[in-house]
């Protein structure tokens, strides 16, 4: 039987981009998500597991955006992909490695006493918020409004997070091993705001915030609360400089250097404009 890889999250900043890369590459793929038609995959629906997991031996793993208690969100379908033999590629997050306690962690140890084969891939701040989440007040108004005070970040683009998923599904030789990805350089929002205004012709600050006001902006922009606190959380550690550490994730796993700001901005300029 040809196996297949199951691709959570298929339409997102990731998993679109993954997908094309196994698809180019010869891989039958599931390209699940909440909302298709052919693979459908809705945590709170465990009719949906056995479909999508039917000849599946590799399975890349992302969490939803906006849920805050992963594992018990994940944890029944993880139990029925875990009934047999299966590798689990998980895109995790920099920074949970040093809280045990952590939503995210708590799922990689999940994988990591399972017996199964893993990957754990852990990236830094994405470059493409920019476009995304940051995106309506810097077409509006030219502003990154973030409670990031002057610290810097190793941004990284989704593509090279991507890349190195597609590395780890079809290749043995990182398994049982957790990568830190982070973008060749870390730069302060006040830099990547003078990068973005040089791609974009136009004039973009970054604005420190409070969290106070950070949290009440994502709250009025329909962004659960708890979720919008636990994002400003992830900001203290940003000021604290748990963001800044640059990495060789991206070369060990791919053999190519990250996707700079400078090219992400280039690619990107004409979103910055209203």
């Amino acid at each position: 039987m040809n196996q297949r890889i199951l691709i959570l999250g298929s339409t997102g900043n990731v998993g679109k981009p993954l997908v094309e890369l196994l698809s180019a590459a010869g891989e039958t793929v599931v390209a699940a998500s909440r909302n298709s038609t052919t693979a459908r995959l809705d945590f709170t629906d465990p009719s949906t597991f056995a479909p999508v997991l039917e000849g599946v031996d590799r399975i890349f793993l992302v969490f939803p955006p906006g849920y805050l208690d992963v594992m018990q969100l994940m944890g029944p379908f993880l139990e029925v992909a875990f009934q047999k033999p299966r590798k689990f590629v998980m895109q995790s997050a920099d920074g949970v490695q040093f809280n045990e306690q952590a939503p995210l962690r708590q799922l990689e140890l999940l994988l990591e006493k399972s017996g199964h084969r893993y990957v754990l891939l852990r990236p830094n701040w994405f470059m493409d918020n920019f476009h995304t989440f940051w995106l309506p007040a810097i077409q509006a108004a030219g502003v990154i409004p973030l409670p990031a005070g002057d610290a810097s970040s190793a941004f990284i683009d989704a593509r090279d997070i991507a890349a190195s998923a597609f590395a780890a599904l079809t290749t043995d030789s990182f398994d049982n091993q957790a990568f830190s990805l982070s973008g060749p350089e870390a730069l302060t929002y006040t830099e990547a705001a003078a990068i973005l205004s040089r791609a974009a012709g136009k004039t973009i600050r970054y604005q420190h915030v409070e969290d106070s006001a950070f949290i009440d902006s994502l709250v009025n922009a329909g962004v659960p609360k708890d979720y919008s606190e636990f994002l400003a959380i992830l900001f203290s550690f940003v000021r604290q400089g748990y963001a800044s550490t640059v990495t060789d994730g991206v070369k060990t796993l791919t053999g190519k250097a990250p996707i700079g700001l400078e090219e992400y901005a280039q690619r990107n300029a004409s979103k910055f404009l209203p």
